[in-house]
């Protein structure tokens, strides 16, 4: 009886984790959190906005156009793009045309500056910023009207490196990407809510970074990113190094999920996930137990005890909650089996594909030269999945010319 009890004790505490885990994360994404107070101080502070663009995306003047709404007395937008036939510079220009009294500027620069793509651009728009308080945020970002002035208020305390938001994403693309967005709001942005409510603060995301220009300048610019592919993360980890806070705002943003098929939401995950991967091995290797769905039926599997079956329920009806809806609940089990696969996966693999680039998850730490870039092949079903380059192109950093458009140049 000992020997059947001990065999079951590994599933009623699987049961019991994964259980305890959905309740913890309903009740945080339930959970109004607590509004800053510092906005007055700085929202007069003059704040440039840097957004590297890449092509023309599903609902990029849409979600650029929320950056020009703002109400903020002082501040400048910043748009750069690599080629002078990218697609976003005419939506760049609608914007001037639509919105006349914003600040805005457009830097077209091919150069690279090493193997994040991203980064480089960074580097070539941000000679445009004419302020010292600097926000960073994706494309495909939208936000509401105060937005500035609430992310840019921590920055008023000195000892604040950065400041970061959470995002909830935005289905545009049908079933495939609806599942997507439940990658962000039922697992990404929860498991992150629990991790900053246990006091980690080791976290900055791409959808919003505000800093200041000292301390960009103190951790060596932008150019420290430049072989990092986790940038946005390395913003925070390198301005913590000198002993500055990252804060967590209240805002949350919207971002697009924009992938209609399965290869194309599996592609994005899976370098989601070996990109996390990399930076936590060891949380990352017990992070299997937020997969509410397949550990709950796994744990009353290996234990069919009355206890591990009503924790399971109770963990089914708090993941049920978090889903938000029924719609998305009754996608939920589908969405945390296929989590479950792509962490897996993950473990194994060593390389991602981020637009045109395939790179690996180990950074090349400073190493002067852009990657190989190799054709993605939109056939191909999952970024580990035996990968071939058959054609590669080398870039110099310092051989390229360089096209400089300031619609509105600094003072």
């Amino acid at each position: 009886m000992a020997a059947g009890l001990a065999a079951t004790l590994p599933g009623a505490a699987l049961v019991c984790v994964a259980a305890g885990y959905a309740l913890a994360a309903a009740w945080l994404s339930r959970r109004k959190p607590a509004q800053g107070g510092a906005m007055a101080a700085i929202a007069a502070t003059p704040v440039s906005v840097l957004k590297p663009l890449c092509g023309a995306e599903p609902r990029l003047y849409a979600n650029l156009a929320s950056f020009c709404r703002q109400r903020h007395p002082c501040y400048q937008l910043v748009f750069g793009v690599r080629a002078a036939d990218d697609p976003a510079i005419a939506v760049v220009a609608r914007l001037r045309r639509d919105f006349p009294a914003c600040d805005i500027a457009l830097v077209i620069d091919p150069r690279v500056h090493g193997s994040n793509l991203k980064v480089s651009n960074l580097i070539n728009l941000s000679g445009a910023a004419r302020h010292d308080a600097l926000v960073i945020a994706d494309s495909d970002v939208a936000v509401a009207p105060d937005y500035l002035a609430r992310v840019t208020a921590p920055l008023a305390d000195a000892g604040v490196g950065v400041v970061t938001c959470l995002y909830r994403g935005h289905a545009i693309g049908g079933f495939w990407s609806r599942l997507g967005a439940q990658f962000i709001d039922d697992w990404f942005v929860p498991a992150v809510r629990i991790a900053h409510a246990g006091g980690s603060r080791r976290f900055a995301f791409g959808a919003t970074i505000a800093l200041r220009r000292e301390a960009l300048a103190a951790i060596g610019g932008f150019g420290a990113l430049r072989d990092r592919l986790a940038d946005d993360f390395w913003l925070g980890e390198l301005t913590r190094r000198l002993g500055l806070r990252t804060v967590l705002s209240e805002v949350v943003v919207t971002t697009d999920i924009t992938e209609d098929r399965f290869t194309l939401l599996w592609r994005h995950e899976l370098r989601w996930m070996r990109t996390i991967a990399s930076l936590n091995p060891t949380g990352y290797a017990f992070s299997f137990v937020t997969f509410t769905w397949p550990m709950l039926a796994l744990g009353v599997w290996l234990a069919p005890l009355p206890l591990a079956i009503a924790a399971a329920v109770v963990g089914g009806m708090a993941r049920s909650v978090l889903a938000g809806s029924v719609a998305a609940a009754l996608r939920a089990p589908l969405r945390d089996g296929l989590l479950l696969a792509c962490w897996a996966l993950a473990l194994a693999g060593k390389r991602v594909r981020w637009r045109e680039q395939v790179l690996s998850v180990h950074d090349r730490h400073h190493s002067g030269r852009a990657p190989a870039l190799f054709p993605a092949s939109l056939s191909q079903a999952g970024e580990g999945l035996g990968e071939r380059a058959s054609a590669a192109t080398q870039f110099s950093p310092d051989t390229q010319p360089f096209t400089g458009i300031h619609t509105k140049r600094p003072l």
